[in-house]
C-alpha cells in the first residue's frame, strides 16, 4: 500500500548510517522516524536562525520618530454605553 507522504532517498557515510541506526534503536523508533525528527528539528532550526536575523535587522533600523501608536493603527476603542 502507497503511502500518502512523500519520500527522499539519502545516501550517508557508513559512521553517520550506524550513528543513526544506533540513535534509533536506543530511543525504540525507526530509523525513517528518527531521521524525519531530525530533519524537522533542523528545519525548526533553521527557521529560528532566520528569524533572529530579521529581528536584529529590525531592530537596527528601527526610528522610533517614525513609529505609531496602537491608536493610531487600530483606532480608538468603541466606548459601550
Amino acid at each position: 500500500m502507497p503511502t500518502p507522504n512523500p519520500r527522499v532517498n539519502v545516501v550517508l557515510e557508513e559512521p553517520v548510517y550506524e550513528g543513526l541506526r544506533r540513535w534509533a534503536k536506543r530511543d525504540g523508533v525507526s530509523l525513517s522516524l528518527k531521521v524525519r525528527d531530525l530533519v524537522k528539528e533542523a528545519l525548526e532550526a533553521e527557521e529560528d536562525r532566520a528569524l533572529a536575523h530579521l529581528a536584529e535587522h529590525r531592530e537596527h533600523t528601527f526610528d522610533k520618530k517614525k513609529t505609531l501608536t496602537h491608536a493610531q493603527i487600530w483606532g480608538q476603542p468603541k466606548r459601550v454605553r
